[in-house]
């Protein structure tokens, strides 16, 4: 494994694309970060009854932890932009990102239903990518003695054509399944949610579901099972 990983470090596209995972990673951590730096509601276009929209709310109000989160985001966010605390930043991001993916599909919000998993991985890779630092703190018990690979004097050229097919289908994967892997998702309001029922069998069904969420604000779990008992 670590000889398929040095032969990964000496790949030029490899090298190319940690490198945009780190400015895209950099990127939408650090305009999410100066939102609650400044005080401003992240998503501010959300309802305060939808359930992210609730939730954001909520975390707006909880003053010096909502600063604390943005400052999180922004540190992590400059130490990927920074070649000797990539690590470092990947470290923090990950935990932050993860948080935000459960937070997303456990809601169902289309803002960052296809973002955050792929900024997840995005993150994972990253990590894999510094596994010559990282092995240092994983509990393996056998490891090369060099603290770090070094930079090779000339980059392999070859493209590796199977890893982007993989990294391509994901995406492609995670896009499908934000748009076809639940029967009802809330949407961001009230009109964009009952668009997805016009017309269909279940939109008695589903715009009882849209008012549920939109209008009256119960939990998502709530309107979820009055959806199924109104179809049924």
């Amino acid at each position: 494994m670590e000889e398929y990983y040095f032969s990964i470090k000496q790949n030029k596209w490899h090298w190319i694309f940690q490198i945009i995972c780190r400015i895209l990673l950099a990127y939408a951590f650090i305009i999410a970060g100066m939102v609650k730096i400044l005080g401003e509601r992240f998503a501010s276009g959300l309802s305060v009854i939808h359930p992210m929209g609730a939730y954001l709310e909520a975390l707006h109000h909880t003053g010096y932890y909502y600063t604390f989160i943005g400052y999180a985001q922004l540190t992590a966010g400059i130490l990927l932009l920074i070649p000797g605390t990539v690590l470092m930043g990947a470290l923090l991001y990950l935990p932050i990102i993860l948080n935000i993916w459960i937070l997303s599909f456990a809601v169902r919000f289309v803002g960052s239903y296809v973002t955050s998993p792929l900024m997840v991985l995005a993150n994972l890779y990253l990590l894999a990518w510094h596994y010559d630092k990282l092995r240092y703190i994983l509990p393996f018990n056998s490891y090369s003695k060099e603290v770090s690979a070094l930079k090779p004097a000339r980059y392999n050229n070859k493209f590796p054509t199977w890893f982007f097919i993989v990294v391509i289908s994901t995406m492609v994967f995670t896009v499908l399944f934000s748009h076809f892997g639940h029967e009802v998702m809330p949407q961001n309001s009230l009109k964009s949610c009952k668009a997805q029922f016009v017309n269909t069998k279940n939109q008695e069904a589903g715009f009882e579901f849209c008012e549920c969420v939109h209008t009256i604000g119960d939990p998502l779990d709530d309107c979820l099972a009055r959806f199924d008992q109104i179809k049924n």
